[in-house]
């Protein structure tokens, strides 16, 4: 594993053997391209592993290192320019036609959001459905197995698995967020699963409502998020919910608010849940309010978390 620049400072920062500070974009970028989940690594290291133990656990886990992602990596950074590979993959993604059409681009303007539809196939979308009903120790003919001891609320702590490669490196997928960011030199995030199951007795709906995962603090600059739907979801199936057009007007709504705490604001009444098919791909801007919406069908909500990124996304220091 010594051959991944960065993975053994990496290691001896977050473990307290060296200085941890914030997690940088360096850090960021070789997780994706190692193919490992931030979540899955930060909580395997609280053991303190040492680094030949944490190099064996990553094999293990994720498998060997995909060489063109990790000589995209390794170039950026060093500040050399993109291998062969990466460059003749990325032209390929810009001469693509668009996936996404001018009436979805304006939609994303006017509302915050888009679905890509048929971002994989229906096929593939179900093979990853499989998956998570495989991980999450669920029996799809038996309802008493849907809430197992999963202590994530609806989220499901795995990451790695071809089946969820497929979406992470699909050309369509690329050339979606590609559209949505006005260029195609992205990193795609390894992320996890959601798994959404109707109330129980006994076992309330888990799920975030309305809330945002970025700090609060003006400016806030622009990125995604995106959930891929795994089977056919109705909007009363916890179907992703956002409050459409957000963006528009939440520079002028954090100001309003004072020293208001906007996070404790019940946004709700204005939330829009989003129906869509197995293999579709809901994008929004991350300054839009979303969250799952409580299941109140017969079936769980199944769902990948899907995103891309660049090297040089922005973030502020400053959290409110």
């Amino acid at each position: 594993m010594s051959e991944v620049r960065g993975l053994e400072d990496f290691w001896a920062r977050r473990t307290g053997r060296a200085p941890p500070g914030p997690l940088t974009m360096a850090e960021r970028i070789l997780l994706d391209a190692r193919g490992l989940g931030l979540e899955q690594v930060l909580t395997y290291l609280r053991d303190w592993p040492d680094f030949a133990t944490f190099a064996a656990w990553i094999a293990a886990t994720a498998g060997p290192p995909d060489a063109e992602r990790i000589a995209r990596y390794h170039a950026w950074l060093a500040g050399d320019p993109v291998p062969e590979a990466t460059r003749v993959r990325l032209a390929a993604i810009d001469a693509m036609p668009p996936v996404l059409d001018a009436d979805e681009i304006a939609h994303w303007e006017a509302h915050g959001y888009v679905i890509l539809r048929g971002a994989i196939g229906r096929g593939e979308a179900a093979a990853a459905a499989e998956l998570l009903w495989r991980v999450a120790g669920a029996d799809p003919g038996d309802p008493a197995t849907w809430h197992g001891q999963r202590n994530n609320g609806i989220m499901v702590q795995h990451f790695c698995d071809p089946a969820l490669d497929i979406a992470r490196y699909s050309p369509r997928v690329h050339k979606a967020f590609a559209q949505l960011w006005g260029r195609s030199d992205l990193w795609s995030i390894v992320d996890r699963m959601s798994f959404s199951a109707p109330p129980a007795p006994g076992r309330p709906w888990q799920g975030p409502l309305l809330h945002w995962d970025v700090s609060l603090a003006l400016p806030i600059p622009f990125a995604t998020q995106g959930i891929l739907y795994l089977t056919d979801t109705a909007a009363d199936q916890g179907a992703t919910q956002v409050v459409p057009g957000f963006h528009h007007r939440i520079e002028a709504w954090l100001k309003g608010l004072g020293d208001a705490d906007p996070r404790a604001v019940d946004l709700s009444a204005e939330g829009v849940t989003i129906p869509a098919g197995a293999g579709d791909l809901v994008i929004w801007r991350q300054d839009l309010p979303h969250g799952a919406s409580p299941n109140r069908a017969a079936r769980p909500r199944l769902a990948q978390y899907v995103n891309m990124y660049p090297a040089d996304l922005e973030t502020n220091p400053e959290w409110r």
